[in-house]
């Protein structure tokens, strides 16, 4: 019994046999049906994407530049331009790899004692050593002077690693020792105000801790001679004007090392401004 021929499919596939002659480039079809470009190559048996391209010339231009940059020890992160077909991010990961032997998918490049992350031609951080394995799952973003990481989902602020908070401002909440608000190595940031709605200053010679509360405006709670006292201050506002009938939501401060009782003898004689024990939220 004859077999029937088998009916031919109606879909058209996007020929991509002829496209696959020129090194490094690979033809790959989107969803919609549509041809593009992929440029990859092989180094120290570490395959490397280097990106998707509309042109197959294209795509074999960033494979060209991709080598060069690999075996041409002379080329240097000086010499980028906008014209390169590799985005600058590449540039960075393949010398990396080239000089130091170890590819990162973020643009870090590894240094004495320290690495840089490379934003941009003109903006780099630095980092301790300690931060690498970091930093190497985890790009940075740039916004203004602020920068952040993209951490489950979330958009974190970078300084928080260092144990400094969120919301902190350069020159009130911390320093950077040297003045060089990239450089991120832990010997160069100094905390100065640790905790939520604390912020020291210095009078004649000695620091003094001033406790305030926002609440349509900030208002004071006290002034306290250590940052323990004042962050505890600011836990009794918190307890005074939940008491009172304030909905808010605060974030109240963990001091660390302390044992229960000290915390309470402290809590207990503290004491707290009028305008805390007598707000009362407007109905």
């Amino acid at each position: 019994m004859k077999k029937k021929p088998q009916a031919h499919s109606q879909t058209q596939q996007p020929d991509t046999a002829c496209h696959a002659s020129l090194p490094g480039v690979h033809p790959a079809v989107k969803k919609d049906g549509s041809l593009y470009f992929r440029a990859s190559l092989t180094y120290k048996s570490k395959h490397i994407s280097l990106g998707s391209f509309a042109r197959q010339t294209d795509a074999h231009l960033a494979y060209q530049e991709g080598q060069r940059l690999l075996y041409e020890s002379t080329v240097t992160l000086l010499q980028y331009t906008d014209r390169s077909p590799l985005a600058y991010e590449k540039w960075v990961s393949l010398l990396n790899f080239r000089d130091n032997g170890i590819y990162f998918g973020t643009p870090i490049y590894i240094g004495q004692k320290l690495f840089y992350y490379h934003l941009s031609p003109t903006k780099t951080l630095k980092f301790d050593m300690d931060d690498l394995f970091y930093f190497s799952s985890h790009k940075i973003m740039c916004r203004g002077n602020h920068y952040f990481v993209a951490d489950y989902g979330m958009q974190v602020n970078l300084v928080s690693r260092f144990g400094i908070k969120n919301y902190a401002v350069e020159g009130k909440d911390f320093l950077f020792l040297n003045g060089d608000n990239t450089d991120f190595r832990r010997e160069n940031l100094e905390i100065l105000n640790v905790y939520h709605g604390v912020l020291r200053t210095t009078k004649n010679g000695q620091s003094v801790f001033t406790a305030r509360i926002h609440i349509r405006g900030k208002i004071l709670i006290g002034r306290y001679s250590t940052a323990e006292e004042a962050a505890i201050a600011y836990n009794k506002a918190i307890d005074i004007l939940k008491k009172n009938g304030c909905s808010k939501a605060f974030t109240p401060n963990y001091i660390e090392g302390m044992s229960p009782s000290r915390y309470a003898d402290i809590y207990t004689g503290l004491k707290i401004a009028p305008g805390i024990l007598s707000y009362r939220p407007e109905p």
